[in-house]
């Protein structure tokens, strides 16, 4: 690997200019692939497309041509209006279907004669409701921007999920860049301070954002990402991939001072910065790997582009950014300075003196921390993630406020279901708790309307050439064990009369969603492990030092989600499940370096306390800086996120940092060296200590 690094170091030396015009012109198709990349913003899109509930989603847009719906609260509108207002909205591509009550009595008939039962759900004094469905959900965001340019808000307000979805986009694209530009700028004090030169910190970053900016662009070979992904990849990348940059700067400076000229330097120092990350990157590429075994697809798109991104920031660490230093490399002598790191001296003393106690210490609040972690609560109701005052929201409160429409269902049956059994099962959802309207092809037969004077477009939202729909309308809130309870009741009541019945819609979709991300949290935390685990073996090898390595960042995760759990923070349903991937797989190479330091050290047969002290001295600095840029590139962002789930994973991660960066400082220095005649003989390279370590304390 060395050699390779010094391979790639010469190329670098002697083509530099050539390198940094390259990266430069790169960006161009990096550009156009990012802006040409599509977001989704619909987090159901996740969901494994085998079960029962994806399914009928399909069926819906197949049959129905309803891939998405929205509910509009039409005020102060008259009959002939509002049918001219359906003309309209029909007219918009991607719009299949415009239904209300007036379609079923046109502008002759007073609404009057129409059952009281149908009325009241349709109508709550001068607001009445209209159904709008869409070919798919990717243009019903496109729809229902030019429905809301048409309309003010004051005379209709559009609900749902798609409007939901839309709003979703609009906030999470007005703040990524605000996103990026508060991070850089809390990364750059933390380089300006911990660097020991003022231009340094600014060709670093120019490294990471061309870095970020290749893998953002090459997102468009992956199809589409999710808006979560888009707007924390470039934080997080940043965040993980710094230390990258600063470790190759350190051996720059060092390599300088045993060789004559700086090209001879650089390469030195590329190689021995790829022997040092090439470890820890493949660890931190391994656990957002771990994502992707996740049943929800989403940890797939977060793990690739991440993993993709820790690949070429570790590739632009050993080309662009030496290529960077050398070019600039008077401007960077011209402006150097002392750094400002705190001396770690007395926390030094404090852990090779006391490392027994740190370690009991450590292992009484290891308790407390598993059982926050096991029960800190999650929601998956994800527009509570929203601003209450965006235009979704204030339909969405209105629906359910005023017209008790809060989560709908939508059952499909047999075609061929007999008209008497249909009755039947309608009958008894109706009689379901919570249930308060039930909308099907037999009650439209119900209304006293001859079937003649019915449209086509009425009759056709509830029947294709296959199936019969049922829309039912529950009061629970979505994503609650109550809902998921009416759930399986009507489930269970469907299948007596068709054994190949589907729920669909967004309360079952939501309700498979919390089965399925309860069970990814327990697969991704074994699959993460396990994985670095193995890595580790290779890497550092010994059997033993992985073991207790990840326990000791997993005390950090575990302290890190306990927090949330014992102040009574109810987090994101995501943020539980990728969190520990995330903190493990990107702090786990500062335990990696001061162990590797610990264990030269060991092997130099310098006794245990010494090679702490030793480790300690020469790596806190680098675990200091390292950690404070993560914190400081998801803090800023955590703080001024209007969406929860970015907020909360953002959130998670900076505290994660500086957690990782105590745990990795003072714990891991106590088991290393509590357990430092285990690790000698699981370890290979230690046959001289093996006879000698029996004599140390």
């Amino acid at each position: 690997m060395k050699k390779l690094g010094e391979t790639i170091g010469k190329f670098v030396v002697k083509h530099r200019i050539l390198i940094v015009i390259a990266s430069i012109l790169l960006c161009i198709p990096s550009l156009f692939g990012y802006i040409n990349t599509d977001i989704n913003y619909d987090i159901l899109v996740y969901l494994p497309e085998d079960i029962d509930t994806m399914k009928g989603q399909d069926i819906l847009a197949e049959d129905f041509d309803m891939g998405s719906f929205a509910m509009c609260v039409v005020e102060n509108m008259s009959s002939k209006d509002i049918l001219d207002l359906e003309e309209k909205y029909k007219d918009i591509e991607g719009v299949v279907k415009v239904v209300s009550a007036n379609d079923m009595i046109g502008t002759t008939i007073p609404k009057e004669m129409l059952p009281s039962d149908v009325t009241k759900q349709f109508k709550k004094g001068n607001s009445e409701l209209m159904l709008v469905t869409f070919k798919d959900s990717t243009v019903a965001i496109d729809a229902i921007t030019q429905m809301r340019e048409i309309t003010s808000d004051k005379v209709v307000r559009i609900g749902g999920m798609s409007a939901s979805t839309l709003d979703t986009s609009i906030v999470a694209d007005s703040e990524i860049i605000t996103y990026v530009i508060v991070a850089v700028i809390l990364v750059l004090i933390v380089l300006m301070a911990s660097l020991d030169s003022y231009v340094v910190p600014f060709l670093l970053l120019g490294n990471i954002g061309l870095a970020i900016l290749y893998n953002m662009g090459s997102n468009i070979f992956l199809g589409q990402i999710s808006y979560i992904t888009k707007a924390i990849a470039a934080v997080l990348q940043l965040g993980v991939t710094t230390d990258f940059s600063i470790f190759l700067y350190h051996k720059y400076e060092q390599a300088k001072l045993k060789v004559k000229t700086n090209d001879e330097a650089m390469t030195l120092a590329i190689g021995d910065t790829l022997v040092s990350i090439a470890g820890s990157s493949l660890t931190t590429i391994a656990g957002f790997l771990a994502l992707c075994t996740m049943q929800l697809t989403l940890g797939s798109d977060i793990g690739i582009v991440m993993a993709k991104g820790v690949f070429i920031g570790v590739l632009s660490t050993v080309t662009i950014f030496p290529a960077f230093l050398l070019v600039f490399d008077k401007l960077v002598f011209k402006t150097k300075h002392k750094p400002i790191i705190p001396s770690f001296n007395v926390v030094k003393n404090f852990v090779v003196k006391h490392y027994k106690i740190i370690l009991l210490v450590a292992l009484v609040i290891a308790y407390p921390a598993y059982y926050g972690n096991a029960h800190v609560k999650s929601y998956y109701n994800l527009t509570k993630d929203l601003p209450q005052d965006l235009k979704s929201c204030v339909a969405n409160s209105e629906l359910s406020d005023e017209f008790d429409l809060v989560a709908s269902q939508v059952i499909l049956v047999n075609k061929d279901i007999k008209d008497n059994d249909l009755n039947k099962m309608v009958n008894e959802i109706e009689n379901v708790e919570s249930v308060n309207l039930v909308l099907s092809p037999s009650e439209l037969s119900n209304l006293a309307i001859p079937d003649e004077m019915i449209p086509d477009d009425v009759k056709g939202i509830f029947e294709s050439d296959r199936y019969k729909m049922i829309f039912v309308n529950s009061t629970e809130e979505i994503a609650t064990n109550k809902l998921n309870k009416v759930i399986d009741k009507i489930d269970h009541i469907i299948k007596k009369y068709d054994k190949n019945a589907i729920m669909a819609g967004e309360g079952p979709c939501m309700k498979d969603l919390v089965n399925i991300a309860d069970e990814d949290f327990k697969n991704v935390s074994i699959a993460s492990i396990g994985i670095i685990f193995i890595i580790m073996l290779f890497v550092l090898k010994s059997v033993s030092l992985p073991v207790l390595l990840v326990s000791g960042i997993e005390l950090a995760i575990f302290i890190n989600m306990a927090i949330s759990y014992y102040t009574g923070d109810v987090l994101p349903f995501v943020a539980s499940i990728v969190i520990g991937t995330i903190q493990l797989g990107a702090t786990i190479d500062y335990a990696i370096l001061l162990t590797t330091k610990y264990l030269e050290n060991r092997k130099n047969g310098i006794d245990k306390i010494k090679a702490m002290d030793n480790a300690i001295s020469n790596s806190a600095g680098s675990i200091f800086v390292s950690g404070m840029s993560f914190f400081a590139a998801t803090f800023g962002v955590g703080m001024i996120s209007k969406l929860n789930m970015i907020g909360s994973l953002c959130n998670l991660m900076s505290r994660g940092a500086l957690i990782s960066m105590f745990i990795v400082i003072c714990v891991i220095p106590a088991i290393l060296l509590v357990f430092d005649k285990v690790i000698i003989h699981t370890s290979i390279g230690f046959k001289q200590l093996k006879n000698n370590v029996k004599g140390e304390c």
